[in-house]
């Protein structure tokens, strides 16, 4: 069935859903997983934005890095300990789109099923904020295995 295993994580509320899925479905099947998180550096990338923060976007994007490879480690920890075969990959890129990054990342890696989580939003907030997973729905080579979510109620 499946052999290698994408799961791409964020830092919300998600991740532990989706993590849970891909393990409980490498575990069943013997796969390999690669733990992926894509660092969208778009937003630093706008002229008017490295205009106001010139020398804050070097230090920004170290930070952002930094951050993403401790959230990664424990993440890798946490499949590692549930005896599953594991690796991460840490993409960013200030032209893509993240749900672009994941395609490539996934092809690159070779990856038969790349798990994903969905927000759930609806109505002009999804307009307006957009879906990764709906975007890789479209676009996307790779089986694509979507846990959805709810926001929990603050």
């Amino acid at each position: 069935m499946y052999k290698r295993i994408m799961v791409a994580v964020d830092e919300s509320f998600m991740t532990s859903q989706v993590m849970e899925a891909a393990i409980e479905l490498a575990k069943a099947t013997g796969a390999q997983v690669a733990i992926c998180h894509a660092i969208d550096e778009t937003i630093l990338a706008q002229r008017e934005v490295a205009m106001m923060l010139p020398n804050s976007v070097g230090k920004t994007e170290a930070r952002m890095r930094l951050g993403a490879e401790g959230f990664l480690d424990r993440l890798l920890q946490t499949v590692r300990s549930a005896g599953v075969e594991a690796e991460i990959k840490l993409v960013e890129s200030e032209q893509k789109h993240v749900s672009d990054m994941l395609i490539d990342a996934a092809g690159e890696w070779q990856a038969d099923l790349l798990v994903v989580g969905t927000h759930g939003r609806r109505g002009i907030e999804r307009f307006f904020v957009g879906s990764v997973a709906e975007r890789l729905v479209r676009k996307g080579q790779t089986s694509l295995l979507l846990v959805r979510g709810e926001e929990p109620d603050e």
